[in-house]
C-alpha cells in the first residue's frame, strides 16, 4: 500500500462509490483520461498536488495517473478533506495521500511536507501553500521542479506577488484565470455549494433573510445570485468601484460593511483579503447573526477579535460555533471561518469541476512540454486549452454551435470592407 496518513482506510469502499458517482458528471476529464492512457504525456513525472481532497479531485488524480504521473496528494484546507475519498485513493488507486478532515495546523503542514518528500517535478496548488513552503523551508527541492499550476484566486494573488518580488523560482500557470474555470466554477460552483454549506450547517430559511455578500468577484456574484434566487434580500459590499457599479446594475443593494453589519442576518465573505468582517462589525451585529466565509483562507473573518469579545463559546451544531458577547448578543461562526462549502458540504458539483480539473490536467501536460521555454513567472492558461475544454464540454452536453463561413472569416480578417 502507498504511503499515507488518512483517517480510516476502512472507508475506502464508500469512497470508491462516491467517486464513481461524481465521475458520471465529468465527461471532459474522462475524454482527457482516455487520451492520456494512450499517449502517457506525464510518464515519469512526479506530481505533488495540494488540493481539496474530494470526489472530483479523485477523478483528476486518476487522470494524472493515467497519463503516467506518480502522484502524491495532500489537503489544501484542514476541513475540506472527504475521508472516504482519501481512503479510496490509497487502497483502490495506490496513491500516496496525506489528509484528514479536521486536522490541526501542525498536522496540515506536516502532511504538505510528507507530500513534498516525493520530490515534485510539477506542483498543483489550491492556495499556493506548497509553493510557499518550497520557497521558504524546502528550498533544496526547488531544483527538481519544472513548473506548476494554481487553482484559486487567493493562490494566484500570492504567486503574482512572489513573481513581482522576483522570488518565484519556477513557472506557474494560473488555472483560476481560465474562462472555463472562473466563469463557471467560481460563479456557479461557489454559488450553489456555498448556499448548500450554509443550509446544511444551519437549516435556516434563506427566504426573507437579509443576506450580506462581501466581494463581487466571480465567487461573490455566484453567491449573491443564488441567495437572491432563494428569496433573500441581498446586500453586497465592495471596495472596487467597477464591481460595485456592476452589482448595482445587477439589481443588488450596495453599502459599506459597517452599515451592512447592523442589519444582516447571514454574512458570507468572498474577497481573498483579511479582516473583511472585523471587530467593529461584530460590535454592531444583531443577536443571532450568522457569519461564514467562502474565500480560500479563514483570515477574511477576524476570529481572534470575536473570541476576545466573547464571554462564552460553545458548539451548538456541527460546524456552528456560538459566541456570546459580553452584552449577551450571540454571533454564530460557521465552519471555523473556513470555506463553508467544503467544511459543511461537499464542495462544487462535479459537472462544474469537470472543466476546472480539465484545465489542471491539460496545463500539467503543457507545462511538461514547454517548461524549458517559460520564465519564472505566472502565466495565463493558453487560449487554445481554454477553448478546447469549452468545445469538449459542449460536445458532452449534446450542444451544437455555429461555425464561421469562409466569407465571414474573410470579413473579420479584413479592413477594406465597411458599411
Amino acid at each position: 500500500m502507498a504511503k499515507h496518513d488518512v483517517k480510516d482506510i476502512g472507508l475506502a469502499k464508500k469512497g470508491k462509490l462516491r467517486i464513481e458517482w461524481a465521475a458520471q458528471e465529468m465527461p471532459v476529464l474522462k475524454s482527457i483520461t482516455e487520451r492520456f492512457s494512450k499517449e502517457k504525456p506525464l510518464k515519469g513525472i512526479r506530481v505533488v498536488a495540494c488540493l481539496h481532497v474530494t470526489t472530483e479531485t479523485a477523478s483528476l488524480m486518476e487522470t494524472l495517473k493515467a497519463g503516467g504521473a506518480e502522484v502524491a496528494l495532500c489537503a489544501s484546507n484542514p476541513l475540506s478533506t472527504q475521508d472516504d475519498v482519501a481512503a479510496s485513493l490509497v487502497k483502490n488507486s495506490g496513491m500516496a495521500v496525506f489528509a484528514i478532515k479536521g486536522e490541526d495546523t501542525k498536522t496540515y503542514y506536516r502532511h504538505i511536507k510528507d507530500a513534498l518528500s516525493f520530490r515534485p517535478q510539477v506542483t498543483m496548488d489550491d492556495g499556493a501553500d506548497v509553493v510557499s513552503l518550497l520557497h521558504k523551508e524546502e528550498k533544496d527541492l526547488l531544483k527538481n521542479v519544472i513548473g506548476g499550476t494554481e487553482e484559486t484566486t487567493t493562490g494566484v494573488i500570492r504567486l503574482k506577488a512572489m513573481a513581482a518580488d522576483g522570488a518565484l523560482q519556477y513557472p506557474i500557470i494560473a488555472v483560476n484565470d481560465a474562462f472555463t474555470k472562473h466563469l463557471f466554477d467560481n460563479r456557479y460552483g461557489t454559488g450553489q455549494s456555498t448556499m448548500d454549506g450554509i443550509i446544511r450547517a444551519t437549516n435556516r430559511l434563506i427566504a426573507g433573510s437579509i443576506f450580506v455578500v462581501a466581494g463581487y468577484g466571480w465567487c461573490g456574484r455566484g453567491v449573491a445570485m443564488r441567495a437572491r434566487g432563494m428569496g433573500a434580500r441581498v446586500i453586497v459590499t465592495e471596495i472596487d468601484p467597477l464591481k460595485a457599479l456592476e452589482a448595482t446594475m445587477d439589481g443588488f443593494e450596495l453599502m459599506p460593511m459597517a452599515e451592512a453589519a447592523r442589519i444582516g442576518d447571514i454574512f458570507t465573505t468572498a474577497t481573498g483579503d483579511i479582516n473583511v468582517i472585523s471587530k467593529s462589525c461584530f460590535s454592531v451585529m444583531k443577536d443571532g447573526a450568522i457569519v461564514s466565509n467562502t474565500g480560500h483562507f479563514n483570515v477574511e473573518i477576524d476570529i481572534e477579535s470575536l473570541k476576545n469579545m466573547s464571554k462564552a463559546r460553545r458548539i451548538i451544531r456541527d460546524f456552528v460555533e456560538e459566541f456570546t458577547l459580553r452584552n449577551g448578543r450571540r454571533i454564530y461562526l460557521l465552519g471555523e471561518g473556513r470555506l463553508i462549502n467544503l467544511a459543511a458540504a461537499e464542495g462544487h458539483p462535479s459537472a462544474v469541476m469537470d472543466m476546472s480539473f480539465a484545465n489542471q490536467a491539460l496545463c500539467a501536460e503543457y507545462m511538461v512540454k514547454n517548461a524549458k521555454k517559460l520564465e519564472k513567472t505566472v502565466y495565463s492558461v493558453p487560449e487554445k486549452i481554454d477553448k478546447e475544454i469549452a468545445r469538449l464540454k459542449l460536445k458532452a452536453m449534446g450542444i451544437n454551435i455555429d461555425k464561421l463561413s469562409p466569407e465571414q472569416k474573410k470579413y473579420l480578417q479584413s479592413w477594406e470592407m465597411g458599411t
